[in-house]
Order: structure tokens, then sequence, then C-alpha cells
């Protein structure tokens, strides 16, 4: 197979949803679907010790979610088919927003009881703001939940984005009896407590065929042929182009957790989603079609397999062919770097690749090179856009509980941070650490993991800081006044970089005014 035809396959998407809306759940039944797995595992239940394929962390499989960013491939019906599965809890939103620069479309997951939730309105407008082409899937429809019309009109004005139906629900709850593929023209009926890898379909290309009430009874016939008619002559007709532009989002019924409505989404996904897209660097437009390879970094992960203390930094490949063993160029250390065993993931479980396309996320094996945002190229010079650090809201000073333990405690700060879980920040005046995250959540993370993969312990201390700012400024002078004089709320993050620790919205407000020539900055990517 030449290069343009594996590019043709490739087709590379994130899941997002608020936490407890099935994301994990469908990953694992499209899993299924495509044959990477034989059996799926239950996220939360306690009689079966099987846990999510995607959820591979000792600490997710513990709290039943998911707290980092899972990578998976497996073929159907001749594409390549990348999946990333991302935390849906909102402490873990930092490692989502760097994950969705890395696909080229999502599924949004939403409750059908809970409908969209405040999670899914922040990641949206992430997408939206990148034109990411979405589909909807709205997911547990054998539950009781929000009528479907209501729903698609929250969808609508939440998340600021134009739906059309491409299936409808024919029930819910207890009277769940199935949905119509209008995309298809095909009835799929449910079964309920049966496994469901095998649907039940019947052919209906119109829904006035006396044959509908047969399988569903006069009352839903009538119910859905008026609701067919209604999203027919109130929603517009469905175009793949405005789907691509981000203009037009499908939406799908089913219940993942049955396996139920997960094929019609697949199918439909292999025949609309886009192929690898073009990447923004601040040099200029990277296509995928070009022939020299570039890839840049989206995610860092330390101890995938405990036993070996192995790093690996998850790379998007961005255009051309990535080798095995081909030497390539670090942009940021301007040095060749070549890489025996690059891998492809199922989750934990790795694969050594020879060689990878554009679409396709790669796992490199990392003994400290790696940052996130760094570009791999043949030789040129990149720099790819839109992969931020946010400054944190939560902050904790971090202190050594136990001393024999400095140097595991070093490390694991180290190479934790170098993972985006938290960010460290350095005291200038007396040398104390203060680590900050985007949520609450992810200090207990980091403790857990510091203890269990590096055998570190550590005990929190409060810190009154309201936000840490990076700060510039052109005027050398300036620069040197304002250090000396806000000395006590100046640090310097693990790169060096320094950074304004304000206390209060009305101190940084009031440091801003007084020194006006000083730039602040809210995200690392100034």
């Amino acid at each position: 197979m030449d290069f343009i035809e594996e590019l043709r396959r490739r087709r590379t998407f994130g899941i997002i949803s608020h936490p407890d809306a099935g994301k994990t759940t469908l990953t694992e039944k499209l899993l299924l679907f495509g044959g990477a797995i034989q059996i799926a595992g239950a996220v939360k239940s306690n009689k079966i010790k099987r846990s999510a394929t995607s959820d591979f962390m000792e600490i997710e499989r513990q709290r039943g979610i998911s707290v980092a960013t899972s990578v998976m491939a497996f073929d159907y019906k001749g594409l390549k088919i990348n999946i990333l599965d991302t935390p849906g809890h909102q402490d873990f939103a930092e490692d989502t927003y760097r994950t969705l620069t890395a696909v080229d479309s999502v599924i949004v997951v939403i409750d059908v009881a809970k409908g969209v939730e405040t999670q899914t309105e922040k990641l949206v407008e992430v997408c939206r703001m990148r034109n990411t082409p979405i589909i909807v899937f709205i997911n547990k429809l054998d539950r009781e939940g929000k009528e479907a019309f209501d729903l698609l009109d929250e969808v609508e004005q939440k998340l600021g984005i134009k739906v059309r139906p491409l299936s409808w629900p024919i029930g819910m709850g207890q009277r769940f009896k199935g949905v119509y593929s209008m995309f298809e023209q095909k009835l799929v009926l449910f079964r309920p407590h049966s496994k469901q890898e095998d649907e039940d379909t019947v052919e209906i290309t119109d829904l006035n065929d006396e044959a509908l009430e047969q399988h569903i009874g006069a009352r839903d016939a009538a119910e859905l042929r008026a609701e067919v008619g209604m999203v027919e002559g109130v929603y517009p007709e469905f175009r793949r182009e405005a789907y691509l532009n981000g203009q037009l989002s499908p939406v799908f019924f089913g219940s993942a957790v049955n396996n139920f409505g997960v094929r019609e989404l697949l199918d439909c996904f292999t025949l609309i989603a886009p192929e690898p897209l073009a990447r923004h660097t601040e040099e200029r437009l990277v296509e995928p079609d070009e022939s020299r390879f570039s890839g840049f970094v989206f995610k860092i992960h330390a101890n995938m397999d405990p036993n070996h203390r192995d790093r690996v930094a998850f790379m998007r490949v961005c255009s051309g062919t990535f080798e095995r063993n081909k030497p390539y160029l670090h942009v940021r250390q301007n040095r060749k770097i070549k890489f025996s065993n690059p891998t492809s993931f199922m989750a934990d479980k790795k694969t050594v690749v020879d060689e990878a396309f554009p679409g396709d996320v790669v796992g490199l094996y990392d003994s400290g090179n790696f940052k996130i945002g760094d570009a791999l190229t043949e030789g040129e010079s990149l720099h790819f856009k839109g992969i931020p650090s946010f400054s944190p809201e939560q902050f904790r000073y971090v202190n050594n509980a136990d001393p024999l333990k400095s140097k595991q405690l070093a490390k694991g700060l180290e190479q934790l941070m170098d993972e985006g879980v938290a960010q460290l920040f350095t005291r200038d005046a007396d040398g104390r650490k203060i680590v900050g995250t985007v949520g609450a959540l992810q200090f207990d993370v980091l403790a857990y993991r510091l203890q269990h993969e590096y055998g570190a312990s550590v005990n929190y201390e409060a810190v009154n800081l309201y936000k840490a700012c990076w700060i510039t400024c052109p005027k050398e002078a300036v620069m040197k006044e304002f250090l000396q004089r806000r000395r006590r709320e100046i640090a310097h993050d693990k790169e060096g970089q320094r950074v304004f620790l304000a206390e209060s919205a009305w101190q940084l407000k009031t440091v801003q005014e007084n020194f006006p020539d000083m730039e602040f900055h809210f995200t690392s990517e100034y």
C-alpha cells in the first residue's frame, strides 16, 4: 500500500464528555465492534474485576474515572481508526485540551437524563474555536431521560452547534424499543438483557410500510412517523461538507452499555469522518500529504509499566512517514534522535511499529528529552501551535514526608510535571516548592502516583494564591525594578521561566496598573 492510500485510510478522533456520561463505555464498545478486544470491561462493577481497557492506571481502576488520555488503534472496514479517550473530570481538562490538538474530529457523549453538562460545554467550546468536526452520541436510552427534541434544543443552545439527527429513538427507558437509522434507512430493534453483538435490524426504506407496525406496534409506529417527519421538516439536510467545516453535527441515539446504537455510529463515522488534517505551525501550514516527516508531542506519560519505570512521549504524526531507527531532528534541542522501538497502543498494551503515517499516534520511549509541544522533523525547524499549559487555579506547598526519599521525590516531581499532571513553581525568596493544578483532584492523583510509582511520600500545606502568571517585558530596566519590588511574589517554573504569584485578583489588577509595561500571560504559550 503506498503512502497516499495509507494516509486516506486514517481516522483519528477523540471522545469527550462530562464525567459519567458513558464515554469510556462507548470507547470499549467501539473497540469491541472493531474486533480490537473480545470482551468489554465493566468500569464500575465490583462483581467483575475486569476494568475498562482505556482506564489502565491503578488509580483509575480504584476510582472508576479516567484521569489520563488513553490512545487506542484498531482496523475497521479497511480503515485504521485511532481513538483518544480523554478524561471527563474537569480537574483533568488540561490533558483533554492538549489531546484535542492531536485529533481531526470528536464524538461528544451526552447522558439522556442529565443533558448537556458544564464540562461538555467547555470542551466543545475548544472544538468550535478550531472548527473541529463533531458527532453527538446521546447515551443511556434504556433509562428514562429528557425528550429527544428537548435534548436537541439544549445541545444547540448550550453548545452553540447546529445539529441533524441521523438516527431516532423509539421510546425510552422501559418503553425503549430501538432506533430508526435515517442514515441507513433501517430499523434497529432493542433486545434488553441480550449481548446485542448481532443487532436485530430490519430494512425499512419507507416508514409508511405496514411492516413497521409488526415490529414496534401501532402506537410507536405512528409516533415514529410523526417525529421523523418533524425532524425532516425542522432540521437541515445532512451535508458532509458542513460537518467537516464544523458547521453541522450529526446526532445518534443509543445505549453504549448494551452495545446498542454503537455500530450505526461507527459505520457512519467511517463514511463521513475527515482524513488527517493540516496542522498550523508558527512558520507555515503543514499538509499531511507532504513527503517529509513532521510530528509533535502532545502528551507524556511516566511509568506506563511501573516495573520498568518507562516514560513515553505520545507523538501525533502530521506529515510524511515516520520510520523506526531513522534519525529525526528534535527541533527544540537542535539535535538528531532515532528510535529503536516506537510503539502503537491499545491502552497499556504496546506493539513495536516500523512505520507510521499522518493521523497515527506513536509512543516514543523517552529518557527525559521531550516536553509537551516538542516537534520532530526531517530537518526543518517547525514549532506547532495551540498546545498550551494553563495558569493553575489551585495551589499547595509540597513537602517531603520522608527525608530518606529525597531523590525519588525529585525524580517523581520532574517526570510527572513533564506529563502536565500539574505545574511546579519554586519561590525565589525561600526556594519553597509550590504545586499548581487546574483542579483539586490532581493533588490526590499526584500524591498517589508519587507514592506508588516512585516510593516518595508528600504532604501538602495550604498557600494563599490566586493566580500564577508568566511575565515578560520588552524593557530590561522595568523588569529589573519589578523583580526587586515584588521579590516575595516571584518564582520560576520548571523550565526556568519567570512567574508572578498573585495572592488575589485585586493584587494582580493593582500590579498590572502600576507596571503597565509588564506583560502577564495566563498560558505558557505566549
